[in-house]
């Protein structure tokens, strides 16, 4: 597979690796207790704030980066140098990988400025085979005023998947598509729409499909054009004609037959296509609406509207799962997502995370009714906790900041030993057990006893206590401040003993 290659790619791989954990420091909680975030702060320091607690578990995550448009947006600086842009967006797309769910997916939109620049790089991330399409999303439905050559009115939508596991829904089917399904011949099945019975292979490319059809009508035999084939074989024919699935016409004398392709079918939902028209996922201009409507301004030049994001959560996720938004801009991922029943992670570095987003979901909460409310019946609730980003959580020299408790130092341990999120209560010096393996974490005088010589320590007395109070049969990984064991008597535990700080590393 071809990789992409830029100035600087290499300290851009660098610097994912680079990234020093921070703390999330509360501001304030809003509406009812939820596990719903904003974070105000840079993403890349965000992003990797969130591994230790959150990696592996996200189901969905939308990002609307800056396009690199060459020209300068009041919020974000989008005249970035192509090579920066590459940059900037390979660490986070690392980190967003890593915190995506092994049946997730991540839609990015994009224009054609770094349109297939950015393909190669997902590629390459996110691997080749879980490119899952590319959606022209029609932003605006008239020509642009200032258009020279082309008038551009479409995004893309790129689409990826975290692994196979991925599985898509159906679209609610509309009025307008079921409408178009009839009965003329009163089939019991109920209403039908008459489909193409060729494809546009050649004779000589499916020669399989490439046979004569009787005509029950007339008797003759139909074959079909040797550069327009038959859409399926012999067998699936035959099983049609058995099924009454083939129509002829009104008058049934057709030369050409048609498939049947009941309503009751599609009834159940549409597939997803990869043309969304501004019908179906909205445009630009109902974004600038919904932004004047709850802001009094435009917050930023092309906001996304709500119904382009209902889209993407339906066709992508289940009530409950994670949402994800690490460019949230106005706060509309955020916004969609709480009144679509699912939890989110809203994160944006600007002064307006304070001025726009946080009295955006505020408004939710109180039950706006703009955007998506009607559609989905949003009548209010739910709630969200604002943070920011606070000190690092190891200085320079891998120090642990004192700021950090217990719960968050052993999120980081579990996540490092065993690449799985640390979402349990860490409450005691058993962090969990994984692959026959005990983990466990002295600190903080997590046995009440904050002494050197206490707690901290793995001592014989601390050793003791744990196998009594914390028991496990097969071989303990314990973090703690100092060993006074011999290698000897450990070796005969089954311990293996790592030093804080010194041997906590971070993925």
């Amino acid at each position: 597979m071809p990789f992409l290659d830029w100035v600087n790619k290499s300290r851009a791989k660098e610097a994912t690796r680079a990234v020093p954990y921070h703390l999330l420091q509360q501001e304030g909680a809003f509406g009812e207790p939820a596990d719903n975030l904003l974070i105000q702060g840079d993403n890349l320091l965000a992003l990797k704030a969130l591994i230790p607690f959150y990696a592996g578990r996200v189901k969905c995550i939308f990002i609307d980066p800056p396009y690199n448009t060459q020209s300068a947006f009041e919020h974000y600086d989008d005249k970035l140098e192509h090579s920066q842009w590459l940059s900037m967006m390979y660490p986070r797309l690392v980190l967003l990988r890593e915190l995506l769910a092994e049946d997730g997916s991540i839609w990015v939109t994009i224009d054609d400025n770094e349109a297939h620049y950015l393909k190669v790089l997902m590629d390459e991330v996110f691997g080749r085979a879980n490119f899952l399409c590319s959606i022209a999303w029609e932003k605006r439905y008239s020509p642009p005023p200032d258009t020279k050559d082309f008038g551009y009115v479409h995004d893309l939508i790129l689409v990826y998947r975290k692994t196979p596991a991925f599985r898509r829904n159906l679209l609610p089917s509309t009025e307008d598509q079921t409408g178009r399904y009839k009965n003329p011949d009163m089939d019991r099945r109920g209403a039908w729409k008459a489909m193409d019975y060729t494809c546009r292979f050649t004779a000589d490319e499916r020669p399989n499909l490439f046979y004569p059809i009787r005509q029950p009508n007339t008797g003759e035999e139909i074959w079909p054009k040797r550069n327009r084939v038959w859409a399926m074989s012999k067998e699936v024919h035959q099983r049609n004609e058995a099924e009454g699935r083939i129509w002829w016409g009104s008058k049934g004398l057709n030369t050409v037959p048609a498939l049947k392709n009941f309503l009751e079918g599609v009834a159940q939902g549409m597939m997803p296509m990869s043309l969304w028209k501004h019908g179906l996922a909205g445009h630009n201009q109902d974004g600038k609406r919904e932004a004047l409507a709850l802001f009094g301004d435009t917050p930023f030049s092309t906001p996304k509207p709500e119904q382009l994001l209902s889209v993407i959560l339906h066709v992508a996720t289940q009530e409950g799962d994670l949402i994800l938004d690490s460019f949230l801009g106005s706060g509309t991922t955020a916004a969609v997502a709480q009144k679509m029943k699912r939890r989110y992670i809203g994160i944006e570095m600007g002064e307006h995370a304070r001025t726009h987003c946080l009295p955006r979901l505020q408004k939710v909460i109180d039950g706006e009714q703009g955007g998506i409310s009607a559609t989905v019946g949003w009548q209010g609730g739910g709630g969200f906790r604002f943070c920011t980003l606070g000190d690092p959580a190891f200085d320079d020299h891998g120090r642990i900041s004192a700021d950090v408790k217990f719960a968050t130092l052993a999120a980081y341990v579990w996540h490092f030993e065993t690449g799985e999120p640390g979402h349990q209560a860490f409450d005691k010096p058993l962090l969990g057990v994984h692959n026959g393996t005990a983990y466990y974490l002295l600190f903080n005088g997590i046995l009440g006893d904050r002494r050197p010589a206490g707690g901290n320590v793995l001592t014989h007395a601390v050793l003791k206590a744990i196998n009594e109070v914390f028991p496990h049969v097969g071989p303990k990984v314990v973090y703690g401040e100092m060993s006074r064991l011999g290698t000897s008597r450990l070796a005969a535990e089954g311990v293996t003993f790592k030093q804080i700080p010194y041997d906590i590393k971070m993925r």
